[in-house]
């Protein structure tokens, strides 16, 4: 069957099911005897099997099917929700999660998925599992897949026997390859072995304890084939014994659990026949195709207010109110919910606890906000960084919370939300905080301030400190955090996307970054300012107000500009001295100065320029290769008269 034509949607529906997997696992740990999650886990791990089947993805099917049978148990009330079922089904998700991200690569999926279905054969026959028992196989019974189970039958019709060997060396064996390979050789001469556990390669890289298991097609007898492997030296142990495969009984709920999933699945497709899976690639093409109509709408804007024509000005202004609908309807099929972002965080922190030996509850709240995909792909590796270093960090070890009269468990929340064109998205925790003097401590080590310097930094600018390339204010540095760079790297991005990150916190009660994002990176409300010669857009969601001053109010602190702004003292930054516009001589000397207040945080700049044009939506277009990284500039747009304006990077230019 040719499946290449279904291998996106194969992808897509794969990545669901994993997901809904993923987040009923989490909480079945914390209601073990909930059967309804199971049950829900069952028929997502169902589903799985038969896609990949379908698909002929045999690795992911196995192991879908191994995580099924346990499943079964647990359900029929054969076996217990623990500790090692829920650890071992994790696993196997990643190792999914894995083979499905190379199918989207390109590449066949495979993975050598063994050491799992050993794992999970021996959690459904009751055996405690632990991780030496990857490597124990006296309990194991291989299992074959078709093919081999197809050979084992013919070779039965022409008197062969199908024997299951285990073959344990010595503690003290030195070359247990080179054993293994003698094994081999002389199984050779006796028939044909089909199978190994672990695998070949495995066994040559001598990944596995003192003993492996195998299957041999042969016509000897069990005593004639242990007396020629016993000649071997360093052989502690062998067995033989005919090979029986395990076949699964079906239970009897499973028909129904089956016809109840079919059922669902025509529900399912019955909502589901309402939407279509697009491709995002057209998404956006969509979109540049209507940035080009954004553009031609100012042009003819522009046009109906010279040629003051009463039909073409109707005209123009209903296309203006149709084109803005249509923006908005395809700005809102680019926002995706930032849960797809925070689906992998509770698994991630359940680990890193494991790993660090912390308890930690995970609060998410507004994960159904939406952000633009664009943005969406890019804020992940930001929130791993904060959420990691929060953990490491922030919340304390269980004793020392204890000492401070908290709770064993610590708090992590994350919050997402709106407000105004911003998404804001907030990691809080109830651990020790930020140590003030810990951070002056080392921002003065490294140079980053002097002595005196520090006594006039505010709260927030020592915070912000810990922003900076190599700072870490870690003792030792672990797998975890300690070098530096995560926080850094967190910075870059998020201002990259043309956002903001803050930072407060309280000794002994805890942290919060607070990280503010634009809605979306393509079409920008902005206003449009005069320099000289120059038009530049400034965007809306930066001006806090515009202000006309007469001369007199400017005054000067230290040689530089400053305006008293509502009783704050704020510096000035002329743009015609940022960006060295040209100038023409002047005739008269200027009174007035028009000011746009932009805002960073707590930090606020005026920026002079000589007039304010309006409010314009403009399409933020890239500089290139060759202009990418000029100061105090985010990009460019072509305005309705044709010309070319340059969008400014406020924050780049408050001080």
């Amino acid at each position: 069957m040719e499946t290449n034509q279904y291998t996106e949607m194969f992808l897509d529906e794969s990545r669901e099911h994993l997901q809904a997997v993923n987040d009923n696992l989490l909480i079945l740990e914390k209601q073990p005897k909930d059967l309804m999650i199971v049950n829900e886990i069952f028929r997502s791990a169902h589903t799985l099997k038969g896609m990949a089947a379908t698909m002929e993805f045999v690795d992911i099917a196995s192991l879908t099917h191994h995580m099924e049978n346990v499943l079964d148990k647990i359900r029929n009330g054969e076996l217990a929700v623990s500790s090692d079922v829920i650890d071992v089904t994790f696993e196997a998700i990643v190792y999914l999660e894995e083979m499905v991200n190379e199918i989207a690569q390109g590449r066949d999926g495979k993975k050598d998925v063994s050491g799992l279905v050993s794992r999970l054969e021996l959690i459904e026959s009751g055996t405690p599992v632990e991780q030496k028992d990857i490597q124990t196989i006296e309990n194991f019974n291989l299992e074959l897949d078709e093919y081999q189970s197809t050979v084992v039958s013919q070779a039965k019709e022409q008197g062969y026997e199908a024997l299951h060997i285990v073959v344990g060396l010595t503690e003290d064996c030195m070359l247990k390859a080179a054993r293994v390979y003698m094994v081999f050789e002389v199984l050779k001469e006796l028939g044909e072995v089909i199978k190994s556990y672990p695998t070949v390669e495995d066994l040559e890289d001598e990944n596995f304890e003192q003993e492996f298991s195998l299957i041999l097609l042969s016509t000897k007898e069990p005593d004639e084939i242990k007396v020629h492997i016993h000649k071997i030296s360093e052989i502690k142990k062998v067995e033989v014994e005919s090979y029986t495969p395990k076949e699964r009984m079906k239970t009897p709920g499973e028909d129904n659990s089956e016809k109840d999933s079919s059922e669902e699945a025509k529900i399912e497709k019955a909502v589901s026949s309402k939407t279509i899976r697009v491709n995002s690639e057209r998404i956006d093409e969509l979109m540049n195709l209507f940035e080009e109509v954004v553009i031609d709408r100012g042009r003819l804007e522009d046009l109906s207010k010279k040629r003051q024509d009463k039909e073409l000005t109707e005209t123009v202004e209903h296309m203006t109110r149709v084109s803005e609908d249509l923006q908005n309807l395809i700005l809102s099929m680019r926002m995706v919910p930032i849960e797809q972002v925070f689906n992998r965080f509770p698994r991630m922190v359940r680990g890193l606890a494991k790993d660090l030996d912390k308890k930690i509850k995970l609060e998410i709240t507004g994960a159904d906000t939406e952000l633009d995909r664009t943005v969406i792909d890019e804020i992940g590796d930001p929130l791993v960084h904060l959420i990691r270093n929060s953990i490491d960090h922030g919340i304390e070890s269980q004793d020392k919370r204890k000492q401070s009269g908290k709770q064993e468990e610590g708090d992590l929340n994350l919050r997402a939300f709106h407000s105004g064109n911003h998404v804001i998205i907030e990691i809080e925790d109830d651990g020790a905080g930020i140590n003030r003097d810990k951070v002056i401590e080392k921002a003065i080590e490294n140079g980053l301030f002097t002595p005196e310097q520090v006594e006039t930094l505010s709260a927030q600018e020592v915070y912000q400190v810990i922003l900076s390339s190599g700072f870490s204010t870690a003792d030792e540095i672990t797998d975890i955090s300690g070098r530096g760079v995560g926080l850094d790297v967190v910075r870059s991005k998020i201002e990259s996307l043309g956002g903001s990150i803050f930072i407060e916190s309280e000794p002994e009660k805890g942290s919060k970054f607070s990280i503010q994002l634009p809605l979306t990176l393509s079409i920008l409300s902005t206003l449009l300012v005069k320099v000289k010669s120059e038009t530049y857009a400034v965007p809306l969601s930066s001006i806090v107000e515009t202000v006309l001053i007469e001369e007199e109010q400017i005054m000067f602190v230290h040689g530089q500009k400053v305006l008293d702004f509502r009783g704050e003292v704020i510096p000035l930054v002329s743009l015609t001295e940022i960006f060295h516009v040209t100038t023409e001589e002047e005739s008269e000397t200027r009174k007035h100065y028009s000011i746009v207040v932009v805002k960073k945080g707590s930090k606020m700049t005026g920026l002079l320029v000589d007039s304010l044009i309006g409010q314009k939506e403009v399409v933020l277009k890239s500089m290139g290769n060759y202009l990418g990284n000029v100061f105090g500039i985010s990009g460019a747009t072509i305005l309705g008269d044709g010309q070319i304006s340059l969008i400014i990077d406020p924050n780049a230019l408050i001080k």
